[in-house]
């Protein structure tokens, strides 16, 4: 599951559980959405409570990140998992945004913030 609010230009993404390819799809659409009528987006996706994904939710990541690669301006990821840590750092190679991984909310939201200053 994911939950998914959309704030001005930026989208807060919060994965719970599993997460399948429909829930994928799901913040895909929230992220195109969000592109269409705000322009370049900023995203916080908070995986602390993700207990996984499987390979089609991946493979639909890296080509949604390949096609849309210049559309966003900072990603903020949430997690104390070594794993999406190095997932995340991964996604450098295919997309064109700043990417940095932190261990709570505050200080995710405060580097997206920072971004206006």
């Amino acid at each position: 599951m994911i939950d998914i609010q959309l704030d001005n230009q930026t989208v807060r993404a919060t994965a719970g559980g599993e997460v399948s390819l429909a829930d994928y799809q799901a913040l895909e659409e929230a992220l195109l959405h969000g592109l269409q009528f705000e322009g370049t987006l900023n995203v916080l996706i908070d995986l602390r409570d993700m207990l996984g994904y499987s390979v089609d939710v991946a493979w639909e990541d890296i080509k949604f990140t390949r096609k849309h690669r210049y559309e966003f301006n900072r990603i903020a990821i949430v997690t104390t998992s070594q794993w999406m840590t190095w997932s995340a750092l991964f996604s450098r190679l295919f997309i064109d945004a700043d990417i940095e991984v932190f261990e709570d909310i505050a200080s995710a939201e405060g580097w997206l913030a920072s971004e206006a200053s």
